[in-house]
């Protein structure tokens, strides 16, 4: 039987640390694109097996992701990224940011209406998906690519242009404190 889960990163390359937050913040999407992946596979396997022990526990592993390391993430954004960007003279940056600041609001609601469908799974007591909790699903996953793609491409080169480091150094340690990593 083939295995639905597979989370772990591509090729044993190694992770960048918070000396590097941007990379990491990068890292941790890369992370998020495998969630969503494997949330796919999770639903896709539903459909063909029920909620069989490895849907459960893939619905355990994305409800982990979600409920711990991307609201770290995103309080990441929230307090280092964004606000460098707060005062900056090009509107259509701006206009992004705020975007983007909004987006997090919007994927902490789908999130609560997704979870609310991957619970009952993870325990077995969901063993199909019905089209309104697909659709949850739908709406929740879909909240991220342009999301991704925004702060990649245009937010983060900004933030990052003209950090120095200590505050590159700062914002590193600030990240590792709140998660307790010493």
């Amino acid at each position: 039987m083939t295995r639905i889960i597979s989370i772990s990163p591509p090729g044993g390359l190694a992770s960048p640390t918070f000396e590097q937050p941007y990379e990491m913040l990068e890292a941790c999407h890369e992370r998020v694109h495998r969630m969503l992946a494997l949330l796919a596979r999770l639903r896709e396997h539903v459909r063909e097996h029920g909620a069989d022990e490895q849907a459960r526990s893939a619905a355990r592993d994305v409800m982990r992701y979600f409920d711990q390391a991307a609201p770290q993430h995103h309080l990441d954004e929230e307090l280092h990224v964004f606000p460098r960007l707060d005062a900056t003279a090009d509107t259509e940056l701006a206009a992004v940011v705020r975007r983007l600041r909004e987006d997090h609001r919007r994927m902490e609601g789908a999130w609560a209406a997704a979870r609310a469908v991957l619970a009952p799974l993870a325990v077995g007591e969901l063993t199909a998906l019905t089209a309104p909790q697909e659709r949850a699903l739908d709406d929740f996953a879909g909240l991220y690519d342009e999301h991704i793609r925004a702060e990649e491409q245009l937010v983060y080169p900004a933030a990052a242009a003209g950090m120095d480091e200590a505050a590159t150094r700062a914002m590193g340690e600030e990240m590792m404190r709140r998660r307790g990593v010493r």
